[in-house]
């Protein structure tokens, strides 16, 4: 006998399978989760229908996105700090332990980054006007500049890969990543508060 769980899931697994009659519309998630139909008839790949298309969204659109930074000269990381700096207001200073939390990197990370943004003359290290034993990483001018212009060239980059969309379904699409992002993050940070207790 199923109960009512199985019957959800159940129905939800045929509802949202992909069919075998018109596949005009199929991509490639679809074929793979129709390969797996046939291999484990009995396994609900819903998962794949949502997550396996965000995998490969970001590798179709990752390598334009790194290739619009390094017509600036930065990779990716770079980008993040000078963008961390630029975003946080004017003078654009931040200490490293701000910059590391926003960027969620390790202090040993972010120093070798600063360490080539400094070399080419993006951001300088200043003592702290308030405590002379510490350091701000500073964005220069000449940093700034190509913050805004490296980001305003990938916004636009960016903007191309959403053209099959309307605006109401890019309005939509966002707020279902957002609740799921944040369901996600919450649920880790539950786990974390357990383990530590």
């Amino acid at each position: 006998m199923m109960n009512g769980t199985e019957g959800d899931r159940d129905r939800r697994g045929d509802r949202d399978r992909p069919r075998d009659g018109d596949r005009s519309g199929d991509d490639h998630v679809d074929r793979l989760r129709r390969q797996w139909a046939v291999e484990l008839p009995d396994l609900d790949t819903e998962p794949m229908a949502i997550l396996g298309r965000a995998f490969r969204l970001s590798n179709l659109v990752r390598p334009s996105i790194e290739a619009t930074f390094a017509d600036f000269g930065l990779d990716r990381g770079e980008f993040d700090v000078i963008a961390t700096l630029r975003r946080s207001g004017a003078p654009y200073r931040l200490t490293p332990t701000e910059m590391y939390s926003a960027l969620m990197i390790s202090s040993g990370g972010l120093t070798h980054r600063l360490d080539r943004l400094e070399k080419a003359g993006l951001i300088r290290r200043e003592k702290s006007p308030r405590d002379g034993r510490s350091v701000l990483v500073a964005l220069s001018e000449a940093g700034a500049a190509l913050a805004e212009k490296a980001f305003r060239t990938d916004m636009a980059s960016e903007a191309s890969f959403l053209q099959a969309l309307d605006g109401n379904e890019r309005e939509a699409l966002a707020a279902l990543l957002r609740k799921l992002i944040a369901g996600i993050e919450n649920e880790q940070a539950r786990g974390e508060d357990e383990n530590a207790s």
